[in-house]
């Protein structure tokens, strides 16, 4: 079984079971491809796919069973070829990120700096998504690390560190009447539009099911995924917002109010994760203890 037939069955899965466009991921004609599907099925006697007429329509229970197989054997391959990477040239390579536009924008950063003083010939990719999605790319290998809060800690593919906690702020155009009230409760929170993030991000979850403990239900009138756009709508006065405390800044953000509310909510616990079993080289462990030493301290993140 060669590994180029391999690869043609797992990029055909990853671009949506479309040959074309797995063709030219591989830089690959798309009658290899097919010709390479077509003697995968012929080697193990069975069908992988799901026809529909010409066009791939799904997996079979052993196609799904061989693409975890065949995973697996292309992320050994791949720690191979690493491992003598990095015993020819330590200080290069590429370095992939996968992450939220909060981790992104907020606190990586400082993190990317000090990485970059130490191995400026590496480049860097980052990929952003969801967190399910983070957490697959992960499990992949497509991604080196996924960072986020959500999705990776029960995910029984991934090695998971812990990075740093943090916890949520309210935020409001200056001015606004609610900051004349005190103290911040849940209940006052609730009297107000809110806007926050879109479930499934940035520990949303948690935040919902907080005040689901109270019996309370707040007004949502927007949520996203982005700590900007909330920003954004929080300045048109559309509502309050609830946010990341590590997403304010105070330069940037000066014509907002701010106040902490780690007294109401749950702290939560931002990780990284990455391929159980991944042979890490030098420059990605490097980056490792690099996120988790400048950002462990109490979920306080180095200004931009």
């Amino acid at each position: 079984m060669e590994l180029r037939v391999l690869k043609s069955f797992v990029a055909a899965v990853d671009c949506g079971l479309n040959v074309s466009q797995a063709a030219e991921r591989l830089h690959l004609v798309q009658s290899a491809v097919s010709q390479h599907l077509a003697r995968l099925e012929t080697e193990l006697g069975t069908r992988l796919f799901v026809r529909q007429g010409k066009r791939l329509a799904a997996l079979t229970p052993a196609g799904a069973r061989v693409l975890d197989y065949a995973r697996r054997v292309l992320a050994i391959r791949e720690d191979i070829l690493t491992v003598g990477r990095d015993h020819v040239d330590e200080a290069t390579g590429v370095l992939r990120i996968g992450t939220t536009h909060t981790q992104a924008r907020y606190v990586l950063p400082p993190v990317i700096r000090a990485f970059r003083d130490t191995y400026p010939r590496v480049a860097l990719q980052i990929h952003q998504g969801t967190p399910p999605q983070l957490a697959d790319l992960a499990a992949a290998d497509t991604v080196d690390f996924a960072i986020c809060t959500e999705a990776l800690a029960a995910h029984p593919a991934l090695t998971t560190l812990p990075c740093y906690r943090w916890n949520r702020s309210l935020i409001t155009p200056l001015g606004h009447p609610v900051l004349e009230r005190q103290p911040l409760s849940l209940e006052l929170i609730c009297e107000y539009p809110l806007i926050t993030y879109v479930f499934g991000f940035t520990g949303s979850s948690r935040l919902r099911s907080t005040f689901a403990r109270m019996a309370l239900e707040p007004d949502v009138v927007l949520s996203a995924a982005d700590t900007d756009v909330i920003k954004t709508y929080v300045r048109e006065g559309l509502g309050v917002g609830l946010i990341a405390t590590v997403a304010y800044s105070p330069r940037s953000d000066a014509d907002l109010a701010v106040r902490d509310l780690s007294h109401l909510f749950p702290w939560e616990t931002t990780f990284i994760a990455y391929r159980r079993d991944k042979y890490l080289r030098r420059f990605q462990q490097h980056f490792t203890e690099l996120m988790q030493r400048m950002v462990q301290s109490q979920g306080v993140v180095g200004e931009e």
